[in-house]
């Protein structure tokens, strides 16, 4: 019996390894990202909707700072800041 080299079988031992690769790269093209929202996060988000009086102050500051007519007072800030940090601690 005459052996002609060392794939006289036609078997390739390492095919089926190149088929589960070949599989897995299939699967992952056909996946799709779902987003699923709870109740409770839907509720929590129409809950954090803004007021309507908080929306007009905020359209007013707004109109304010584009015309050039809102100021800040500095000392107010700065002191509402240090009140801040020192209750903080």
């Amino acid at each position: 019996m005459k052996i002609q080299g060392p794939n006289h079988s036609n078997f390739n031992p390492y095919q089926k390894q190149l088929q589960k690769q070949a599989d897995i790269q299939k699967e992952a093209t056909n996946k799709e990202d779902k987003v699923q929202i709870s109740n409770k996060a839907k509720e929590l988000q129409e809950s954090t909707k803004t007021d309507p009086a908080r929306q007009q102050r905020i359209e007013e500051l707004k109109q304010k700072v584009q015309s050039g007519e809102y100021n800040v007072d500095a000392k107010q800030t700065a002191k509402k800041m240090i009140d801040f940090w020192n209750n903080q601690a």
